[in-house]
């Protein structure tokens, strides 16, 4: 598994990089997909996670590539997607959002478990959904400093694309993504826990 792990990451990441649309762009987008590469090469032997985690942060990590290459407001399929339903904008910076809580609720849920930080579930899934509604929170600071720093160059970062309640709908489709982590993938994400815990 980890040698099509590292196969997949770095063949996406190599694509990803080849005539990105905007180079400021491409890195901001693909540095925390760097980031995640390297903790989980440093971790691999000590602490190997879930096969599902491993899975759900390549997935997540393919997602930054793609549009760090496009940019997240010119994702050609969905600009196809958006004629199709006649939306005004593309929405695959919507995608990016919803996995930035379904992933990380994973990611939180797989650490305070093995490390025994709460008692009951009930308590470990108000930390997990707390933590994604922090994590991408942070993120939406980030790019609101970003953006400050940068100034129209960071319009393709932030990808508002015109839309006044970006920054809020951004936070609301974590909280769903992370609260659908938890119904659809908890009980599958126990079952490799208690393999891997043995």
């Amino acid at each position: 598994m980890r040698l099509l792990w590292i196969i997949t990451f770095t063949a996406a990441l190599l694509w990803s990089a080849i005539n990105p649309k905007d180079q400021f762009t491409w890195f901001l987008e693909v540095v925390p997909a760097l980031i995640g590469a390297v903790v989980l090469a440093l971790t691999w032997k000590k602490h190997p996670l879930t096969p599902l985690l491993y899975v759900l942060i390549l997935i997540h990590c393919i997602i930054l590539m793609v549009g760090g290459h496009y940019t997240y407001a010119e994702v050609p399929l969905f600009d196809q997607i958006s004629e199709l339903f006649g939306w005004q904008r593309n929405n695959y910076d919507k995608v990016g959002h919803l996995a930035q809580g379904f992933i990380p609720a994973i990611i939180a849920r797989e650490i305070m478990i093995r490390a025994n930080a709460v008692n009951g579930r009930k308590w470990l899934n108000l930390f997990v959904i707390s933590f994604c509604l922090a994590f991408s929170a942070l993120y939406e600071l980030i790019e609101w400093w970003v953006a400050e720093l940068t100034g129209e160059s960071a319009e393709a970062f932030l990808g508002t694309q015109g839309y006044i309640w970006d920054t809020q709908s951004d936070m609301f489709l974590a909280l769903i993504g992370a609260c659908c982590a938890l119904l659809l993938l908890s009980r599958w994400h126990d079952r490799q826990l208690q393999h891997i815990c043995r």
